[in-house]
């Protein structure tokens, strides 16, 4: 949330459609957007059952156009993006020459282009870092006029099957015949649509991004089906914290590097190999296992949430950690967190103790995600 209570902030192409539907609205990454319609807990649990419609139209989305756009993007994130398929996606991370995260993203081959998915509360700086460091010869368009909605969720697949989505792709690939980190150009009636399998639930889904003029059209649309609610903030942060999957800013930010974060898996063989991305020095030395402190799931003994700040500490009440996320999750009905602990106390089943105003609390170190990821995976043969 913004602290700045003098921020002027910005409104969404669907901010008349939120505050008609009684949401709630905060501030946001610079934006006034809906925290809730019905509740965090119902709408939470809806997603998870049923399909949820987000707006995440704060979110930068970018195009780079160039013949050597691929290549150029590979010298500042550690993605293996030339070898990226057309219709493909990878997520990789925005890299300093400290090897800190400025960012992390999504890059889409789309054959012609490449479109990337940015965090809106770093959208400007990151265009800016790109365009300093990106070659003369790859244009980058930002795409203002864009909003961007995600429906996630087991029904997501059959709703959007239900509003007549055709392709415009040479293949004949219907948007739900998509897997999983696959996406491409598709058309609503006369409205362009770039349609994503992707998302931050950890349930099946898909990011549309639209022209903001037919936004609220698809919007309606798509809420009109018996299986989709409109959902807000609060529940993605409640599921994406279940799948756990890190929110840039609070997760991790330019002071932590990729092994830290426990994102190994984001530094390609090939990319660790050719070593010539933005702060690839620091960001080998500590892989796979070398760094110092690593991101970790916790599980909470009792019934207390913890929060973002409290400390993670020793037997002896002296600070080692901090937790970055946390809070009460309402599929497993016990609370969950994020933190930062030594390596030394990474592994799972480690017990912990975090103090939360002057209390300790007995957690234990878990593995990720907290509820199974529920994507539409390609079945390897």
């Amino acid at each position: 949330m913004s602290n700045d209570k003098n921020e002027i902030l910005k409104t969404l192409p669907l901010d008349s459609w939120h505050r008609g539907l009684g949401a709630r609205m905060v501030p946001f990454a610079g934006y006034e957007m809906p925290v809730q319609y019905e509740g965090v807990m119902a709408e939470h649990l809806w997603t998870r059952e049923h399909a949820g419609l987000f707006d995440v139209s704060h979110m930068g989305q970018v195009q780079l156009v160039g013949d050597s756009a691929a290549e150029a993007l590979e010298g500042i994130v550690p993605g293996n993006i030339s070898a990226l398929g057309a219709g493909k996606i990878r997520y990789t991370l925005l890299l300093a020459q400290d090897g800190g995260i400025l960012d992390d993203l999504m890059v889409t081959n789309m054959g012609d282009h490449l479109y990337l998915v940015v965090n809106g509360a770093t959208k400007h700086g990151d265009i800016s870092y790109l365009e300093a460091q990106l070659p003369s010869d790859i244009t980058l368009h930002h795409m203002e006029n864009h909003a961007l909605l995600a429906l996630q969720g087991p029904k997501a697949a059959a709703a959007l099957a239900q509003i007549a989505i055709s392709t415009v792709q040479a293949d004949g690939t219907a948007p739900t015949n998509l897997y999983f980190m696959e996406g491409g150009a598709f058309q609503w009636g006369e409205v362009p649509l770039g349609i994503s399998r992707s998302g931050y639930t950890g349930e099946d889904g898909f990011e549309i991004s639209v022209p903001a003029d037919h936004a609220e059209a698809l919007a309606v649309a798509l809420c009109a089906l018996d299986d989709v609610k409109p959902i807000g903030l609060g529940a993605r942060d409640s599921l994406r914290l279940e799948a756990g999957l890190p929110l840039y800013g609070h997760d991790m930010d330019a002071d932590t590097l990729p092994v830290e974060a426990n994102l190994n898996f984001a530094l390609s063989k090939a990319r660790r190999e050719e070593a010539n991305f933005t702060g690839a020095q620091p960001v080998l030395a500590q892989y796979p296992d070398k760094a110092a402190k690593k991101r970790v799931g916790l599980l909470v003994n009792g019934r207390q949430p913890i929060r973002e700040g409290a400390h993670v500490v020793d037997a002896d009440g002296k600070t080692i950690g901090a937790v970055t996320s946390g809070g009460f999750s309402p599929t497993l009905q016990k609370p969950i967190a994020m933190a930062y602990v030594p390596m030394a106390l990474a592994n799972t089943g480690t017990e912990i103790i975090v103090e939360q105003r002057g209390k300790p609390i007995a957690c234990t170190v878990a593995d990720m995600p907290f509820v199974p990821h529920n994507y539409h995976r390609k079945l390897k043969l």
